[in-house]
């Protein structure tokens, strides 16, 4: 059920700022902070270390190399 929150001026205006764009709601921009602030789980954590072995390896294709593949 929607709900009505009171913020200060001062609150109002940084979420003002933090929008991405002009018609981005206030609760886009607040999810955006609580998703921002979460723990990462296990799972993401592993993935991004073993994307950063693979980088240490070698194991990865430029932008230009893609490029150059699809004949962009």
């Amino acid at each position: 059920m929607p709900t009505t929150i009171q913020v200060s001026e001062k609150l109002q205006k940084e979420l003002a700022k933090r929008k991405m764009y002009e018609k981005e709601t206030y609760e886009e921009v607040i999810w955006d902070l609580v998703e921002d602030s979460q723990e990462l789980d296990e799972e993401t954590k592993k993935e991004i270390a073993q994307a950063r072995q693979e980088i240490k390896e070698g194991r990865y294709h430029t932008l230009e190399e893609v490029k150059k593949e699809l004949g962009l």
